[in-house]
């Protein structure tokens, strides 16, 4: 008897150790709850999550580690209450603790052979919005850019004749009827101006790419920074020394860089909190891949470029729509710089995404590695 004992006892250990390394090797957070929604078990991705250890995490209820306000816990009573599994898409999770807001999709459901046990398994919904909603940036883009090339011809000819004739008036006119034709010409120049930024958005030649050392742009971008617009405010790096060079056009990233930098700036000085950072960090994130529409092909996207300020943050209604045109919180603002920087990114075959909480903003672009040539027929 004490050796068959011992049989059970070494195959329930076996089971209990590769239920273990399964569930550690899923990428999707998973927790087992007790009656009390105590956590009893938490898996690797569980971890890091909610940014708290194995041990820590078995120290503290469901209601410790999510916001009081936050669905998962209702989801959770609803399985006690009906025993039945639960799938609910697009929660919600705000986590106290860190100060991160998550949209997850939440699979729940009992274990029969332990009942009062609840199994819960997070899936992050943050890549699949971020490449749905590069799409339609994509999509505004292309709008625009038609809207572009009809507003540069039907309507930067008119302003050139309106200008010259207040010009060709003016030497005729008395001080006050002068002051209403230089007023024509300003307003026909910021016309012009703002036409001249949208004429951006109707270039659609191919980007001409070379290898591009994306550290020495963002040490430009730094240079810039430091010597203009952020002055007084500290910008930190944070590389990753093993990126590659990336395909590009190193001016254009520049550019792209440089505007992001800025509204981080702009965000500093717009909290008034002492203190205020832009950290500008890269890293290699092997496994981001991307669904080209229309075709079978999917995109490597490895190289991770963040943009972070603990500047006030973006307003809540504003993030579904922040890389469309026209949508800005400035007073003097057109609404076009986030719109360009996504047209620029999308240009080099990445997306950008932000994710936004009050003191901690960042914008995060994915770009592919250098594209493999494609070999000749003989």
């Amino acid at each position: 008897m004490n050796e068959v004992a011992r049989d059970r006892a070494g195959s329930s250990q076996r089971r209990h150790i590769e239920h273990d390394l399964l569930l550690a090797a899923l990428p999707h957070p998973v927790l087992v709850l007790g009656d009390d929604d105590r956590v009893l078990y938490a898996n690797l991705a569980a971890e890091t999550f909610f940014s708290l250890s194995h041990g820590m995490l078995k120290r503290q209820t469901l209601p410790d580690i999510i916001a009081f306000s936050s669905p998962l816990g209702a989801l959770v009573g609803q399985v006690r209450k009906s025993g039945a599994t639960v799938n609910e898409y697009g929660v919600e999770v705000d986590l106290p603790r860190s100060g991160v807001h998550r949209l997850v999709d939440v699979f729940a459901g009992g274990i029969p052979e332990q009942p009062g046990l609840i199994v819960l398994m997070l899936q992050q919904r943050s890549m699949a919005q971020m490449i749905e909603r590069q799409l339609t940036h994509r999509a505004a883009a292309r709008s625009v850019s038609g809207m572009a090339a009809v507003l540069a011809h039907e309507i930067k000819n008119p302003l050139s004749g309106i200008r010259g004739a207040a010009q060709l008036l003016e030497p005729g006119l008395g001080d006050e009827d002068r002051a209403l034709t230089q007023l024509i010409c300003t307003e026909t120049d910021r016309i012009r101006d703002l036409v001249d930024r949208m004429e951006v958005f109707g270039d659609e030649r191919p980007l001409a790419a070379e290898p591009v050392n994306i550290h020495s742009v963002l040490d430009h971008v730094k240079r810039l920074a430091e010597t203009g617009f952020a002055d007084g405010i500290k910008v930190n790096v944070e590389y990753d020394p093993s990126l590659p060079p990336l395909p590009g056009n190193r001016d254009k990233l520049i550019q792209a860089f440089l505007n992001l930098v800025k509204n981080a700036a702009e965000s500093i000085e717009e909290s008034r909190e002492p203190g205020g950072r832009i950290v500008l960090r890269t890293a290699f994130r092997p496994g981001v891949r991307l669904s080209v529409p229309g075709t079978g092909a999917r995109v490597s996207l490895p190289l991770m470029i963040e943009v972070e300020d603990t500047g006030a943050g973006v307003p809540e209604e504003l993030k579904p729509h922040l890389f469309d045109p026209f949508v800005t919180t400035k007073r003097k603002g057109t609404g076009l710089g986030l719109a360009l920087v996504a047209k620029i990114i999308g240009d080099h075959g990445g997306v950008i995404e932000c994710e936004s909480v009050p003191k901690r903003t960042v914008f995060r672009v994915l770009l592919p590695l250098q594209d493999k040539k494609p070999r000749r027929e003989k």
